[in-house]
């Protein structure tokens, strides 16, 4: 569900980033009205309570999966909250690339694609590793929470066998288990990121 639902948020707020960043002042295809627009959306995107924005994507849900219950109808509305808050973190990621880089590479006539992909995402690669770890760690809770509304995941765990039941025992194990994930999700972000500094010999 976490792996899933982090891939299709990536998918829409990695080209959502970009454009806040390219549209925003003094960037070279600055649009301040279009940047207006999109940053309201992302802002009220990412302003619902995770818990209210399930219910109220269930319309939605059914409609692309057929259902409103269970780990694949969760994923619609973890994908949507994810892709809002992975476009606000591609955004900050791209402000990060020094802007004489930038300006070098449209004095040389590279075209806005160029610069998009050989030079901002190159550039702020390390960086978008560590923001995307943040937002697929951040995903990881909101799948906990998928299962109080039915959503599967060890949410439902936690819920059906462990409240439900009283049974303590599985409440614990399913929060280490969730404690771990995190870790190791936390873990590998930051190796990768750690590994393309130390190449670039800024770590």
């Amino acid at each position: 569900m976490t792996l899933a639902s982090a891939f299709f948020a990536l998918l829409a707020g990695l080209p959502l980033g970009i454009l806040l960043f390219i549209t925003a002042k003094g960037q070279f295809k600055q649009s301040p009205k279009t940047y207006r627009i999109l940053s309201a959306i992302v802002n009220v995107g990412r302003s619902f309570p995770f818990a209210i924005l399930i219910i109220a994507l269930i319309p939605f849900t059914r409609f692309i999966v057929g259902t409103s219950l269970g780990t694949s109808a969760s994923i619609v509305p973890l994908a949507i909250a994810g892709a809002f808050y992975m476009a606000r973190m591609v955004e900050t990621s791209l402000f990060s690339v020094e802007k004489g880089v930038v300006e070098a590479a449209i004095v040389i006539g590279s075209s806005p694609r160029q610069i998009i992909r050989k030079v901002l995402l190159l550039e702020a690669l390390p960086s978008l590793i560590f923001q995307t770890t943040v937002a697929v760690v951040n995903l990881v809770g909101y799948t906990a929470m998928a299962g109080l509304v039915g959503g599967g995941g060890l949410g439902a765990v936690a819920v059906q066998y462990g409240y439900q039941r009283f049974n303590r025992t599985i409440m614990f194990w399913t929060i280490v288990l969730l404690i771990l994930l995190v870790q190791g999700l936390q873990w590998i972000g930051d190796s990768w990121a750690n590994h393309l500094l130390k190449k670039r010999g800024l770590s």
